[in-house]
């Protein structure tokens, strides 16, 4: 079997994003594989501490993927700051003998170089075209978390849990694996609250995590973190505003600085995403389809909102509004060219992670949280079966069967994109729909 067929087989999908297939990304033969170990979202600490702690799978794991697509070189992204990581990892490159092939390279700590396409032109100097993706500039990425688990892929092991950090105004910082399927209030409960009454909940990091409109749900491939802040934190407040309410606000405050614009990570490396177009179009309801296409370059990385406005206004909520009203009429942004020169101001208006930190009101809580041995063994697991990128899974158990540790549970649909799910834990199907599968404990 092939790697490739190995790592679809143990449904390992983009670990720390969206879930894209992983095994959709092997299929391309690229000059370059990137490891996105920057983790540049505040407060969140899985990824700097699986290095330090898994040092040989992940390289392993990302020389394989490496030499798979027949890239010419392995680039190990990390902030300069994390030194032991690098240290760790320079080593234990010299200790496998792969030196010649990867190599660890240090990102400065602003925000978002994590971004995919920010970290492609930090890590090769290359820019990713408009609308477009890495491989078109010969370059594959996964990130730290995948790595490991395409190590385990190799080994027949599929994914079956998830490294997850608890983080915020909370007793107990910590960073824990669970099974996937766990449920979410389990996990918080870790951090030493017990009633959420007075808390909200923010799914991923601060930046481009949503707050938790419910706290019911389950872990998925997915999840990376949850950040918990009392409600009437300035963050939950900013980030609690709906499309609506922000076009209101917008509409009566926009002053037209540009600031959105001029410290927008992807109009600096040369894309025409120009948030401030889009304040105008929404103030005065501007009806130009032409001009309103380029929302659709926003990544949504929120420096906009949380940062760069000097109002606290909503420029990535006027990007939102146009993309999603596009999206309806099925009219998509066209590049007309294919490359792209990074802004000459760039490296003057990159974000200093510890400014965007205290600007977030969250500098009492960028602490650590640990890797704690501490396990969470729920007797029910609900397993989702559209966890990633395409097509939810094809349930392949029905309900009252026994299935083990490890066992496929879901298939990808023939001819589509998707990944394969696995149970979590040994125990009976209790419930199988299109949606999920709940299993109990034996």
């Amino acid at each position: 079997m092939s790697l490739l067929d190995m790592v679809k087989e143990a449904g390992v999908i983009g670990a720390g994003g969206a879930g894209f297939p992983t095994h959709v990304k092997l299929a391309s033969k690229s000059e370059f594989i990137l490891l996105n170990g920057a983790e540049c979202e505040p407060l969140l600490r899985v990824d700097q501490q699986l290095m330090k702690l898994f040092p040989d799978e992940i390289i392993k794991g990302f020389e394989i993927a490496g030499r798979f697509v027949g890239a010419s070189k392995a680039l190990i992204g990390v902030k300069g700051k994390h030194k032991k990581v690098i240290s760790i990892l320079k080593e234990k490159i010299l200790e496998l003998q792969v030196g010649d092939f990867v190599e660890v390279k240090e990102l400065p700590d602003v925000y978002p170089v994590g971004d995919e396409q920010v970290l492609v032109y930090e890590l090769t100097g290359r820019v990713v075209p408009e609308m477009g993706i890495p491989i078109q500039v010969g370059c594959v990425v996964i990130n730290t978390e995948t790595a490991l688990n395409i190590y385990h892929a190799s080994k027949g092991e599929p994914v079956t849990e998830k490294y997850i950090t608890v983080a915020g105004d909370i007793p107990n910082r910590l960073t824990i694996k669970v099974p996937v399927g766990t449920p979410i209030i389990d996990v918080l409960k870790k951090s030493g609250i017990e009633n959420f009454d007075d808390y909200a909940v923010i799914d991923g990091g601060p930046m481009m995590g949503p707050v938790m409109t419910n706290i019911d749900g389950y872990i998925t491939k997915k999840n990376k973190g949850f950040v918990i802040l009392k409600k009437q934190h300035s963050l939950i407040r900013k980030k609690s505003m709906n499309l609506e309410q922000a076009s209101r606000v917008n509409k009566a405050s926009c002053g037209q600085c540009r600031m959105c614009t001029d410290m927008c990570p992807r109009y600096l490396l040369g894309h025409n995403m120009q948030p401030h177009k889009m304040m105008t179009a929404l103030n005065y309801a501007l009806t130009d389809i032409e001009g309103q296409k380029i929302s659709q370059l926003c990544c949504q990385c929120n420096l906009c909102e949380l940062f760069s406005c000097p109002q606290g206004l909503y420029p990535k909520s006027a990007n939102i509004y146009f993309k999603e009203k596009l999206a309806k009429q099925n009219i998509r942004y066209k590049p007309v060219k294919l490359e792209f020169t990074p802004h000459k101001m760039r490296e003057y208006r990159l974000v200093p992670s510890k400014r965007l930190i205290a600007r977030l009101g969250l500098g009492d809580f960028d602490r650590a949280a640990p890797m704690t041995e501490a396990q969470i063994q729920p007797d029910l697991v609900q397993i989702a079966t559209s966890q990633h990128v395409g097509a939810p899974a094809v349930p392949v158990v029905f309900a009252n069967d026994h299935v083990e540790l490890g066992q496929v549970i879901g298939k990808i649909p023939e001819g589509s994109l998707g990944a394969t799910i696995h149970s979590s834990i040994s125990g009976t199907v209790v419930e199988c729909g299109n949606d999920f599968i709940v299993i109990r404990r034996n």
